[in-house]
Protein backbone atom coordinates (compact mmCIF):
# COMPACT_ATOMS: atom_id res chain seq x y z
CA UNK A 1 0.00 0.00 0.00
CA UNK A 2 1.76 3.37 -1.61
CA UNK A 3 0.98 6.10 1.61
CA UNK A 4 3.32 8.61 -0.67
CA UNK A 5 2.14 12.12 -0.43
CA UNK A 6 1.22 12.96 -4.00
CA UNK A 7 2.41 16.70 -4.01
CA UNK A 8 5.98 15.62 -2.64
CA UNK A 9 5.99 13.12 -5.56
CA UNK A 10 4.89 16.21 -8.08
CA UNK A 11 7.57 18.48 -6.21
CA UNK A 12 10.40 16.03 -7.24
CA UNK A 13 9.40 15.90 -11.20
CA UNK A 14 9.24 19.51 -11.14
CA UNK A 15 12.61 19.87 -9.87
CA UNK A 16 13.70 18.21 -12.16
CA UNK A 17 11.96 19.20 -15.25
CA UNK A 18 12.90 22.65 -14.76
CA UNK A 19 16.06 24.95 -14.91
CA UNK A 20 17.39 26.41 -11.58
CA UNK A 21 17.42 30.04 -13.48
CA UNK A 22 13.10 29.91 -13.61
CA UNK A 23 13.36 30.02 -9.85
CA UNK A 24 10.67 28.40 -8.71
CA UNK A 25 9.30 29.23 -5.45
CA UNK A 26 6.80 26.67 -4.40
CA UNK A 27 4.39 23.96 -6.06
CA UNK A 28 0.84 23.29 -4.50
CA UNK A 29 -2.99 22.16 -5.68
CA UNK A 30 -5.49 24.27 -6.68
CA UNK A 31 -8.32 21.98 -7.28
CA UNK A 32 -7.13 19.89 -10.43
CA UNK A 33 -4.72 21.67 -11.33
CA UNK A 34 -1.01 21.91 -10.33
CA UNK A 35 0.11 25.62 -9.33
CA UNK A 36 4.09 26.31 -9.88
CA UNK A 37 5.12 30.15 -8.77
CA UNK A 38 8.10 31.50 -10.10
CA UNK A 39 10.19 34.78 -10.00
CA UNK A 40 11.05 34.30 -13.41
CA UNK A 41 8.05 33.76 -15.42
CA UNK A 42 9.74 34.72 -18.41
CA UNK A 43 11.72 32.54 -19.52
CA UNK A 44 8.85 29.97 -19.22
CA UNK A 45 7.52 32.58 -22.25
CA UNK A 46 11.24 31.66 -23.97
CA UNK A 47 10.86 28.22 -23.76
CA UNK A 48 6.75 26.62 -24.22
CA UNK A 49 7.65 23.40 -24.48
CA UNK A 50 8.81 23.26 -20.74
CA UNK A 51 5.09 23.51 -19.11
CA UNK A 52 3.89 21.45 -22.24
CA UNK A 53 6.54 18.26 -21.43
CA UNK A 54 5.52 18.94 -17.69
CA UNK A 55 2.03 18.23 -18.01
CA UNK A 56 2.50 15.28 -20.54
CA UNK A 57 4.48 14.03 -17.52
CA UNK A 58 1.95 14.48 -15.03
CA UNK A 59 -0.90 14.01 -16.86
CA UNK A 60 -2.31 17.09 -15.05
CA UNK A 61 -2.96 20.82 -15.91
CA UNK A 62 -0.43 23.35 -15.02
CA UNK A 63 -0.75 26.71 -13.93
CA UNK A 64 2.24 28.34 -13.57
CA UNK A 65 1.58 32.43 -11.19
CA UNK A 66 4.72 35.11 -10.84
CA UNK A 67 6.04 34.78 -7.33
CA UNK A 68 4.69 38.17 -5.37
CA UNK A 69 8.44 39.52 -5.01
CA UNK A 70 8.23 40.22 -8.66
CA UNK A 71 4.89 42.13 -9.04
CA UNK A 72 4.21 45.75 -9.62
CA UNK A 73 2.55 48.49 -7.53
CA UNK A 74 -0.83 48.38 -8.32
CA UNK A 75 -1.12 51.73 -9.42
CA UNK A 76 1.84 51.26 -11.50
CA UNK A 77 0.84 48.19 -13.10
CA UNK A 78 -2.69 50.32 -14.01
CA UNK A 79 -0.90 52.66 -15.89
CA UNK A 80 1.31 50.32 -17.75
CA UNK A 81 -2.10 48.19 -18.63
CA UNK A 82 -4.24 51.45 -19.81
CA UNK A 83 -0.95 52.14 -21.59
CA UNK A 84 -1.14 48.50 -23.84
CA UNK A 85 -3.87 47.79 -24.36
CA UNK A 86 -5.76 49.92 -27.45
CA UNK A 87 -8.50 52.24 -26.49
CA UNK A 88 -11.17 50.76 -28.20
CA UNK A 89 -11.07 47.82 -25.79
CA UNK A 90 -13.03 49.83 -23.47
CA UNK A 91 -11.72 49.18 -19.97
CA UNK A 92 -14.22 49.30 -17.33
CA UNK A 93 -11.83 48.51 -14.34
CA UNK A 94 -8.69 46.63 -13.15
CA UNK A 95 -8.84 45.07 -9.82
CA UNK A 96 -6.19 43.28 -7.93
CA UNK A 97 -6.18 39.85 -6.27
CA UNK A 98 -3.07 39.72 -4.19
CA UNK A 99 -3.84 35.94 -3.18
CA UNK A 100 -3.55 34.17 -6.72
CA UNK A 101 -1.65 37.03 -8.10
CA UNK A 102 -3.99 38.03 -10.89
CA UNK A 103 -4.91 41.34 -12.33
CA UNK A 104 -9.29 41.51 -13.20
CA UNK A 105 -9.19 43.26 -16.26
CA UNK A 106 -13.14 44.10 -16.95
CA UNK A 107 -13.58 45.57 -20.28
CA UNK A 108 -16.00 46.11 -23.16
CA UNK A 109 -13.91 44.54 -25.55
CA UNK A 110 -11.88 41.36 -24.15
CA UNK A 111 -10.74 40.40 -27.47
CA UNK A 112 -8.71 43.41 -27.68
CA UNK A 113 -7.25 43.14 -24.20
CA UNK A 114 -6.52 39.46 -24.94
CA UNK A 115 -4.47 40.56 -28.84
CA UNK A 116 -3.59 37.94 -31.33
CA UNK A 117 -2.89 34.45 -30.01
CA UNK A 118 -2.56 36.13 -26.31
CA UNK A 119 0.08 38.55 -27.47
CA UNK A 120 -1.22 41.91 -25.18
CA UNK A 121 -2.06 39.56 -22.29
CA UNK A 122 1.80 38.23 -22.80
CA UNK A 123 2.49 42.03 -22.90
CA UNK A 124 0.77 43.03 -19.52
CA UNK A 125 2.41 39.62 -17.96
CA UNK A 126 6.27 40.61 -19.03
CA UNK A 127 5.42 44.41 -17.94
CA UNK A 128 3.59 44.70 -14.60
CA UNK A 129 4.28 40.89 -13.40
CA UNK A 130 1.09 40.00 -12.64
CA UNK A 131 -1.34 37.21 -14.29
CA UNK A 132 -3.86 39.04 -16.34
CA UNK A 133 -7.46 37.32 -16.37
CA UNK A 134 -9.97 39.22 -18.71
CA UNK A 135 -13.62 39.10 -17.94
CA UNK A 136 -16.38 40.83 -19.96
CA UNK A 137 -18.51 44.56 -18.77
CA UNK A 138 -21.92 43.45 -19.07
CA UNK A 139 -23.88 45.77 -21.76
CA UNK A 140 -26.83 45.00 -20.22
CA UNK A 141 -25.35 45.71 -16.04
CA UNK A 142 -26.19 42.58 -14.12
CA UNK A 143 -26.21 42.71 -10.01
CA UNK A 144 -25.50 39.33 -9.83
CA UNK A 145 -22.43 39.23 -12.06
CA UNK A 146 -21.16 42.41 -10.43
CA UNK A 147 -21.98 40.13 -6.80
CA UNK A 148 -20.38 36.92 -7.25
CA UNK A 149 -16.99 38.74 -8.88
CA UNK A 150 -16.76 41.14 -5.29
CA UNK A 151 -17.32 37.34 -3.78
CA UNK A 152 -14.58 36.26 -5.63
CA UNK A 153 -12.00 38.99 -4.77
CA UNK A 154 -13.26 39.23 -1.05
CA UNK A 155 -12.71 36.06 -0.27
CA UNK A 156 -9.91 34.79 -2.39
CA UNK A 157 -7.60 33.59 0.83
CA UNK A 158 -11.01 31.46 1.52
CA UNK A 159 -10.89 30.70 -2.32
CA UNK A 160 -7.41 28.86 -1.82
CA UNK A 161 -7.87 27.14 0.98
CA UNK A 162 -11.07 25.40 -0.80
CA UNK A 163 -8.78 24.47 -3.60
CA UNK A 164 -6.14 23.31 -1.40
CA UNK A 165 -8.24 21.43 0.43
CA UNK A 166 -10.42 19.48 -2.74
CA UNK A 167 -6.92 19.02 -4.95
CA UNK A 168 -5.82 17.21 -1.76
CA UNK A 169 -8.27 15.35 -2.05
CA UNK A 170 -8.71 14.82 -5.97
CA UNK A 171 -5.30 13.67 -5.69
CA UNK A 172 -4.95 11.16 -3.47
CA UNK A 173 -3.24 7.74 -3.32
CA UNK A 174 -6.22 5.12 -4.32
CA UNK A 175 -6.21 1.96 -2.32
CA UNK A 176 -8.54 -0.43 -4.07
CA UNK A 177 -8.25 -3.37 -6.57
CA UNK A 178 -11.75 -3.25 -7.16
CA UNK A 179 -13.50 -2.50 -10.41
CA UNK A 180 -17.75 -1.59 -10.52
CA UNK A 181 -19.46 1.72 -10.97
CA UNK A 182 -22.93 2.04 -9.24
CA UNK A 183 -25.40 4.52 -10.02
CA UNK A 184 -28.65 5.52 -7.30
CA UNK A 185 -31.27 7.24 -8.59
CA UNK A 186 -32.20 9.83 -5.80
CA UNK A 187 -34.73 11.97 -7.89
CA UNK A 188 -35.72 13.39 -11.06
CA UNK A 189 -36.64 9.84 -13.50
CA UNK A 190 -40.21 9.21 -14.42
CA UNK A 191 -40.78 12.56 -12.93
CA UNK A 192 -39.67 16.20 -13.99
CA UNK A 193 -38.12 17.85 -11.43
CA UNK A 194 -35.67 17.04 -8.24
CA UNK A 195 -32.77 15.53 -10.43
CA UNK A 196 -30.24 13.67 -9.03
CA UNK A 197 -27.99 11.07 -9.34
CA UNK A 198 -25.34 9.48 -7.29
CA UNK A 199 -22.48 7.76 -8.85
CA UNK A 200 -19.98 5.61 -6.99
CA UNK A 201 -16.74 3.47 -7.45
CA UNK A 202 -14.86 1.87 -5.34
CA UNK A 203 -12.60 5.30 -4.60
CA UNK A 204 -14.88 8.18 -5.35
CA UNK A 205 -18.64 9.27 -4.87
CA UNK A 206 -20.01 11.56 -7.07
CA UNK A 207 -23.65 13.56 -7.59
CA UNK A 208 -24.72 14.68 -10.76
CA UNK A 209 -27.81 17.23 -10.01
CA UNK A 210 -29.72 18.42 -6.95
CA UNK A 211 -32.90 19.67 -8.26
CA UNK A 212 -36.19 20.37 -6.39
CA UNK A 213 -39.84 19.83 -7.99
CA UNK A 214 -41.03 23.21 -8.20
CA UNK A 215 -44.38 21.60 -9.22
CA UNK A 216 -44.64 19.59 -5.95
CA UNK A 217 -47.52 20.90 -3.15
CA UNK A 218 -45.44 19.02 -0.26
CA UNK A 219 -41.52 18.11 0.88
CA UNK A 220 -41.97 14.29 0.97
CA UNK A 221 -42.28 15.09 -3.66
CA UNK A 222 -40.00 18.22 -3.55
CA UNK A 223 -36.45 17.47 -2.76
CA UNK A 224 -34.13 14.69 -3.97
CA UNK A 225 -34.10 11.35 -1.86
CA UNK A 226 -31.04 12.27 0.25
CA UNK A 227 -31.81 9.89 3.01
CA UNK A 228 -31.16 6.90 1.08
CA UNK A 229 -28.62 4.52 3.18
CA UNK A 230 -25.97 4.57 0.17
CA UNK A 231 -26.01 8.63 0.32
CA UNK A 232 -23.37 10.11 2.99
CA UNK A 233 -22.56 13.82 2.84
CA UNK A 234 -19.15 13.50 4.35
CA UNK A 235 -17.99 11.03 1.35
CA UNK A 236 -18.81 13.17 -1.32
CA UNK A 237 -16.08 14.21 -3.74
CA UNK A 238 -18.03 16.47 -5.61
CA UNK A 239 -21.12 17.50 -7.20
CA UNK A 240 -21.64 18.85 -11.00
CA UNK A 241 -24.76 20.64 -12.19
CA UNK A 242 -25.81 20.40 -15.76
CA UNK A 243 -27.96 23.69 -15.76
CA UNK A 244 -29.02 26.21 -13.54
CA UNK A 245 -32.70 25.38 -13.80
CA UNK A 246 -34.13 24.74 -10.40
CA UNK A 247 -35.31 21.15 -11.08
CA UNK A 248 -31.35 20.68 -11.46
CA UNK A 249 -29.92 23.30 -9.33
CA UNK A 250 -32.43 24.23 -6.62
CA UNK A 251 -31.36 22.19 -3.80
CA UNK A 252 -27.25 22.33 -4.16
CA UNK A 253 -27.13 25.04 -1.39
CA UNK A 254 -29.28 22.57 1.08
CA UNK A 255 -25.43 20.46 1.06
CA UNK A 256 -23.95 22.74 2.08
CA UNK A 257 -26.11 24.04 4.63
CA UNK A 258 -26.38 20.27 5.95
CA UNK A 259 -22.05 20.71 6.13
CA UNK A 260 -20.68 19.48 2.82
CA UNK A 261 -17.59 21.70 1.52
CA UNK A 262 -16.66 20.11 -1.53
CA UNK A 263 -16.61 21.44 -5.02
CA UNK A 264 -19.46 22.40 -7.36
CA UNK A 265 -18.36 21.47 -11.21
CA UNK A 266 -20.37 23.49 -13.89
CA UNK A 267 -19.87 25.95 -16.68
CA UNK A 268 -19.65 30.12 -15.61
CA UNK A 269 -22.76 30.84 -17.27
CA UNK A 270 -24.51 28.26 -15.15
CA UNK A 271 -22.97 29.32 -11.61
CA UNK A 272 -24.22 33.10 -12.51
CA UNK A 273 -27.61 31.62 -13.07
CA UNK A 274 -27.91 29.18 -10.51
CA UNK A 275 -26.98 32.35 -8.09
CA UNK A 276 -29.84 34.22 -9.81
CA UNK A 277 -32.40 31.20 -9.66
CA UNK A 278 -31.74 30.06 -6.21
CA UNK A 279 -31.81 33.51 -4.72
CA UNK A 280 -35.11 34.14 -6.32
CA UNK A 281 -36.47 30.75 -5.11
CA UNK A 282 -35.67 32.02 -1.53
CA UNK A 283 -37.53 35.08 -2.35
CA UNK A 284 -40.53 33.36 -3.48
CA UNK A 285 -40.70 30.73 -0.55
CA UNK A 286 -40.13 33.94 2.19
CA UNK A 287 -42.83 35.24 0.10
CA UNK A 288 -45.17 32.37 0.36
CA UNK A 289 -44.77 32.07 4.18
CA UNK A 290 -43.05 28.50 4.52
CA UNK A 291 -40.01 27.48 6.08
CA UNK A 292 -36.32 27.82 3.59
CA UNK A 293 -34.62 24.73 3.06
CA UNK A 294 -31.24 26.84 2.85
CA UNK A 295 -30.08 30.47 3.64
CA UNK A 296 -28.66 32.91 1.69
CA UNK A 297 -25.67 32.13 2.91
CA UNK A 298 -25.46 28.89 1.82
CA UNK A 299 -26.42 30.21 -1.70
CA UNK A 300 -22.82 32.36 -1.25
CA UNK A 301 -21.25 29.11 -0.48
CA UNK A 302 -21.95 27.53 -3.79
CA UNK A 303 -20.37 30.40 -5.80
CA UNK A 304 -17.06 30.22 -3.04
CA UNK A 305 -17.13 26.70 -3.51
CA UNK A 306 -17.92 26.67 -7.77
CA UNK A 307 -14.80 25.43 -10.13
CA UNK A 308 -16.01 26.30 -13.31
CA UNK A 309 -15.18 24.80 -16.26
CA UNK A 310 -15.70 25.40 -20.56
CA UNK A 311 -16.90 23.09 -22.54
CA UNK A 312 -14.64 20.34 -23.64
CA UNK A 313 -12.33 20.78 -20.98
CA UNK A 314 -10.96 17.66 -19.16
CA UNK A 315 -10.16 17.42 -15.45
CA UNK A 316 -9.86 15.16 -12.81
CA UNK A 317 -12.29 15.29 -9.41
CA UNK A 318 -11.32 12.67 -8.46
CA UNK A 319 -8.72 9.97 -8.36
CA UNK A 320 -10.55 7.60 -10.34
CA UNK A 321 -13.36 9.96 -12.18
CA UNK A 322 -12.34 12.41 -15.26
CA UNK A 323 -15.09 14.98 -16.12
CA UNK A 324 -15.73 16.57 -19.42
CA UNK A 325 -18.66 19.28 -20.20
CA UNK A 326 -19.99 19.34 -24.02
CA UNK A 327 -22.64 22.17 -24.82
CA UNK A 328 -26.27 20.34 -24.66
CA UNK A 329 -28.17 23.45 -26.49
CA UNK A 330 -30.89 23.62 -23.50
CA UNK A 331 -29.96 26.79 -22.03
CA UNK A 332 -27.00 29.53 -21.37
CA UNK A 333 -23.99 26.98 -20.32
CA UNK A 334 -25.94 23.90 -20.37
CA UNK A 335 -23.98 20.73 -20.56
CA UNK A 336 -24.05 17.34 -21.18
CA UNK A 337 -21.81 15.35 -18.14
CA UNK A 338 -19.49 13.23 -19.24
CA UNK A 339 -17.48 10.72 -16.68
CA UNK A 340 -14.06 8.71 -17.74
CA UNK A 341 -13.53 5.99 -14.78
CA UNK A 342 -10.30 4.43 -13.78
CA UNK A 343 -8.43 5.21 -17.02
CA UNK A 344 -10.47 3.77 -19.91
CA UNK A 345 -12.73 1.23 -17.59
CA UNK A 346 -15.92 2.64 -18.09
CA UNK A 347 -17.31 5.85 -19.75
CA UNK A 348 -21.16 7.56 -18.76
CA UNK A 349 -22.76 10.30 -20.30
CA UNK A 350 -26.04 12.18 -18.71
CA UNK A 351 -27.36 14.61 -21.00
CA UNK A 352 -29.24 16.60 -18.75
CA UNK A 353 -31.91 18.88 -20.62
CA UNK A 354 -30.76 19.10 -24.28
CA UNK A 355 -31.54 20.49 -27.62
CA UNK A 356 -30.63 18.14 -30.61
CA UNK A 357 -31.13 21.11 -32.97
CA UNK A 358 -29.39 24.43 -33.74
CA UNK A 359 -32.20 26.98 -31.82
CA UNK A 360 -32.59 30.47 -31.71
CA UNK A 361 -30.04 31.00 -28.85
CA UNK A 362 -27.61 27.66 -29.15
CA UNK A 363 -25.58 25.60 -31.41
CA UNK A 364 -27.39 21.94 -31.70
CA UNK A 365 -26.32 19.60 -28.35
CA UNK A 366 -22.87 17.68 -28.75
CA UNK A 367 -23.48 14.26 -29.90
CA UNK A 368 -20.06 12.55 -29.96
CA UNK A 369 -18.11 11.19 -26.97
CA UNK A 370 -14.75 9.84 -26.83
CA UNK A 371 -15.88 6.66 -25.85
CA UNK A 372 -19.23 5.72 -23.67
CA UNK A 373 -20.68 2.37 -22.26
CA UNK A 374 -23.74 4.08 -20.81
CA UNK A 375 -25.88 7.13 -21.70
CA UNK A 376 -28.31 8.48 -19.58
CA UNK A 377 -31.01 10.53 -21.59
CA UNK A 378 -33.58 12.90 -20.85
CA UNK A 379 -37.09 12.02 -22.35
CA UNK A 380 -39.17 14.96 -21.35
CA UNK A 381 -40.68 15.58 -24.96
CA UNK A 382 -39.66 12.00 -26.07
CA UNK A 383 -43.51 10.54 -26.16
CA UNK A 384 -44.72 8.92 -29.19
CA UNK A 385 -47.19 12.09 -29.55
CA UNK A 386 -44.74 14.67 -28.73
CA UNK A 387 -44.64 16.23 -31.98
CA UNK A 388 -44.03 20.07 -31.90
CA UNK A 389 -44.59 22.41 -34.53
CA UNK A 390 -41.77 23.25 -36.87
CA UNK A 391 -40.11 26.31 -34.89
CA UNK A 392 -40.87 28.79 -37.80
CA UNK A 393 -44.61 28.09 -37.86
CA UNK A 394 -44.52 28.47 -33.88
CA UNK A 395 -42.90 31.71 -34.64
CA UNK A 396 -45.37 33.28 -37.34
CA UNK A 397 -48.22 32.41 -35.24
CA UNK A 398 -46.63 34.24 -32.04
CA UNK A 399 -46.16 36.99 -34.33
CA UNK A 400 -49.40 36.77 -35.38
CA UNK A 401 -51.24 36.62 -31.90
CA UNK A 402 -49.16 39.70 -31.28
CA UNK A 403 -50.46 41.77 -34.10
CA UNK A 404 -53.97 40.72 -33.77
CA UNK A 405 -54.09 41.45 -29.96
CA UNK A 406 -51.92 45.10 -30.31
CA UNK A 407 -54.70 45.58 -33.93
CA UNK A 408 -58.22 45.23 -31.27
CA UNK A 409 -56.31 47.46 -28.41
CA UNK A 410 -55.72 44.35 -26.19
CA UNK A 411 -52.49 43.70 -24.22
CA UNK A 412 -50.24 40.10 -25.03
CA UNK A 413 -49.08 38.64 -21.55
CA UNK A 414 -46.28 35.73 -21.90
CA UNK A 415 -45.40 34.10 -18.63
CA UNK A 416 -41.88 32.77 -18.86
CA UNK A 417 -39.19 31.24 -17.09
CA UNK A 418 -36.65 33.90 -16.61
CA UNK A 419 -33.80 31.63 -18.46
CA UNK A 420 -33.62 30.23 -21.20
CA UNK A 421 -37.22 30.85 -23.36
CA UNK A 422 -37.51 34.43 -22.18
CA UNK A 423 -34.22 35.63 -24.22
CA UNK A 424 -35.17 32.92 -26.93
CA UNK A 425 -38.19 35.53 -26.73
CA UNK A 426 -36.32 38.45 -27.26
CA UNK A 427 -34.65 37.26 -30.45
CA UNK A 428 -37.55 36.38 -32.19
CA UNK A 429 -39.24 39.52 -31.71
CA UNK A 430 -36.10 41.79 -32.62
CA UNK A 431 -35.84 39.99 -35.74
CA UNK A 432 -39.17 39.99 -36.44
CA UNK A 433 -39.43 44.14 -35.95
CA UNK A 434 -36.26 44.38 -37.54
CA UNK A 435 -38.00 42.90 -40.60
CA UNK A 436 -41.13 44.79 -40.07
CA UNK A 437 -43.39 42.33 -39.49
CA UNK A 438 -43.80 43.04 -36.19
CA UNK A 439 -46.14 46.02 -34.86
CA UNK A 440 -44.21 48.85 -33.21
CA UNK A 441 -45.16 47.65 -30.04
CA UNK A 442 -43.40 48.19 -26.17
CA UNK A 443 -42.00 44.77 -25.28
CA UNK A 444 -41.74 44.64 -20.62
CA UNK A 445 -39.66 42.78 -19.25
CA UNK A 446 -40.62 41.86 -15.50
CA UNK A 447 -39.13 39.47 -12.94
CA UNK A 448 -35.94 38.21 -13.26
CA UNK A 449 -36.36 38.41 -17.32
CA UNK A 450 -34.00 41.59 -17.62
CA UNK A 451 -31.67 40.38 -14.67
CA UNK A 452 -30.95 37.46 -16.72
CA UNK A 453 -30.82 38.82 -20.06
CA UNK A 454 -27.80 40.92 -18.74
CA UNK A 455 -25.77 37.29 -17.74
CA UNK A 456 -26.10 36.20 -20.92
CA UNK A 457 -25.00 39.42 -22.87
CA UNK A 458 -22.11 38.51 -20.41
CA UNK A 459 -21.12 35.17 -22.05
CA UNK A 460 -21.64 35.73 -25.89
CA UNK A 461 -19.41 33.13 -26.66
CA UNK A 462 -21.91 30.76 -25.25
CA UNK A 463 -24.42 31.75 -27.89
CA UNK A 464 -24.75 30.08 -31.40
CA UNK A 465 -22.05 31.37 -34.07
CA UNK A 466 -24.81 33.06 -35.93
CA UNK A 467 -25.80 35.13 -32.79
CA UNK A 468 -22.13 35.77 -32.27
CA UNK A 469 -21.69 36.78 -35.31
CA UNK A 470 -24.30 39.07 -35.48
CA UNK A 471 -22.76 40.52 -31.76
CA UNK A 472 -18.97 40.77 -32.96
CA UNK A 473 -19.08 41.50 -36.68
CA UNK A 474 -22.52 43.13 -37.40
CA UNK A 475 -22.75 45.36 -34.21
CA UNK A 476 -26.29 44.13 -34.08
CA UNK A 477 -27.08 42.83 -30.50
CA UNK A 478 -30.71 41.72 -30.07
CA UNK A 479 -30.96 42.12 -26.76
CA UNK A 480 -30.26 45.58 -26.30
CA UNK A 481 -33.19 46.86 -28.92
CA UNK A 482 -34.83 50.04 -27.51
CA UNK A 483 -38.02 48.84 -28.09
CA UNK A 484 -37.28 46.62 -24.59
CA UNK A 485 -38.03 47.52 -21.24
CA UNK A 486 -36.96 47.09 -17.78
CA UNK A 487 -40.31 47.06 -15.40
CA UNK A 488 -38.63 49.16 -12.12
CA UNK A 489 -41.20 48.53 -9.93
CA UNK A 490 -44.60 48.52 -8.39
CA UNK A 491 -46.22 51.98 -9.63
CA UNK A 492 -44.44 51.51 -13.53
CA UNK A 493 -46.10 47.65 -13.32
CA UNK A 494 -49.63 49.54 -12.26
CA UNK A 495 -48.87 52.16 -14.87
CA UNK A 496 -48.30 49.26 -17.87
CA UNK A 497 -52.05 47.68 -16.54
CA UNK A 498 -53.40 50.83 -17.09
CA UNK A 499 -51.69 51.79 -20.31
CA UNK A 500 -51.57 51.60 -24.02
CA UNK A 501 -51.63 47.81 -25.79
CA UNK A 502 -48.68 45.95 -25.16
CA UNK A 503 -46.24 42.48 -24.76
CA UNK A 504 -45.49 41.66 -21.48
CA UNK A 505 -43.29 39.09 -20.44
CA UNK A 506 -43.24 37.81 -17.15
CA UNK A 507 -41.95 35.48 -14.62
CA UNK A 508 -43.09 32.55 -13.31
CA UNK A 509 -43.50 30.48 -16.44
CA UNK A 510 -46.21 27.88 -14.90
CA UNK A 511 -48.11 31.25 -13.39
CA UNK A 512 -46.71 29.49 -9.86
CA UNK A 513 -46.12 33.38 -8.53
CA UNK A 514 -44.65 36.37 -9.67
CA UNK A 515 -45.25 39.56 -10.91
CA UNK A 516 -46.86 37.75 -14.03
CA UNK A 517 -50.07 37.25 -11.74
CA UNK A 518 -51.00 40.55 -10.95
CA UNK A 519 -51.13 40.98 -14.84
CA UNK A 520 -52.99 37.89 -15.15
CA UNK A 521 -55.86 39.24 -12.32
CA UNK A 522 -55.84 42.84 -14.33
CA UNK A 523 -55.92 41.11 -17.62
CA UNK A 524 -58.21 38.00 -17.38
CA UNK A 525 -61.52 39.53 -17.83
CA UNK A 526 -61.19 41.19 -20.65
CA UNK A 527 -61.36 39.44 -23.99
CA UNK A 528 -59.29 42.07 -26.24
CA UNK A 529 -56.14 40.96 -24.17
CA UNK A 530 -54.41 37.52 -25.32
CA UNK A 531 -52.21 34.44 -22.72
CA UNK A 532 -49.67 33.07 -24.51
CA UNK A 533 -47.87 30.02 -23.33
CA UNK A 534 -44.38 29.24 -24.67
CA UNK A 535 -42.94 27.08 -22.09
CA UNK A 536 -43.67 23.40 -20.46
CA UNK A 537 -46.74 23.79 -18.09
CA UNK A 538 -46.22 20.77 -15.11
CA UNK A 539 -49.56 18.81 -14.65
CA UNK A 540 -50.92 20.71 -10.88
CA UNK A 541 -49.99 24.32 -11.97
CA UNK A 542 -52.56 26.87 -12.80
CA UNK A 543 -50.66 26.85 -16.79
CA UNK A 544 -51.36 23.56 -17.11
CA UNK A 545 -55.14 24.53 -16.03
CA UNK A 546 -55.82 27.07 -18.57
CA UNK A 547 -54.44 25.01 -21.08
CA UNK A 548 -57.37 22.25 -20.23
CA UNK A 549 -60.13 25.10 -20.30
CA UNK A 550 -60.55 26.81 -16.37
CA UNK A 551 -62.64 29.48 -17.15
CA UNK A 552 -63.05 30.13 -13.45
CA UNK A 553 -59.76 30.28 -11.69
CA UNK A 554 -59.56 29.85 -7.37
CA UNK A 555 -56.71 32.33 -6.32
CA UNK A 556 -55.96 33.03 -2.79
CA UNK A 557 -55.85 36.78 -1.85
CA UNK A 558 -54.98 37.61 1.68
CA UNK A 559 -55.84 34.71 3.30
CA UNK A 560 -59.41 34.38 1.31
CA UNK A 561 -60.29 32.70 -1.84
CA UNK A 562 -61.64 34.35 -4.72
CA UNK A 563 -63.07 33.23 -8.59
CA UNK A 564 -61.15 34.57 -11.29
CA UNK A 565 -62.87 34.84 -14.61
CA UNK A 566 -60.88 33.95 -17.45
CA UNK A 567 -61.89 35.58 -20.90
CA UNK A 568 -58.86 36.74 -22.08
CA UNK A 569 -57.89 34.85 -25.21
CA UNK A 570 -55.42 31.54 -24.85
CA UNK A 571 -52.68 30.17 -26.94
CA UNK A 572 -50.18 27.76 -26.61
Amino acid sequence: MDFTDPLEEIKKIVKEKIPPESFVTKVDFEGPEVVIYTKNPSSFSANGEIIKDLARTLRKRIVLRPDASVLADPEDASEAINKIVPVDAGIADIKYDSVFNEVIIEAVKPGLVIGKSGSTLNEIRDKVGWTPRVVRASPIKSKIVESIRTIQLKKSDEKKDILRRVGKRIHRPMFSKSQWVRMSVLGGFREVGRMAQYIQTPESKVLIDCGINVAANDAEHSFPYLNMPEFRLQELDAVIVSHAHLDHCGFVPYLYHMGYDGPVYCTPPTRDLMYLLQWDYLDVIEREGKNLPYTRNDIKKVVSHSITLEYNEITDISPDVRLTLYNAGHILGSSMVHLHIKEGLYNLAYTGDFKYEKSRLFDAANAHFPRLETLIMESTYGGAKDIQQPRRQSEDEMIKQINDTILRGGKVLVPVFAVGRAQELLVVIEEYANQGVLEEVPVYLDGMIWEATGIHTTYPSYLNRSLQNQIFHQGRNPFLNEMFHKVKGQAERQDIIDGEPCVILATSGMLAGGPVMEYLKAFAADEKNTLVFVGYQAEGSLGRRIQKGWKELPMKENGKTRVLKMNMNTHT
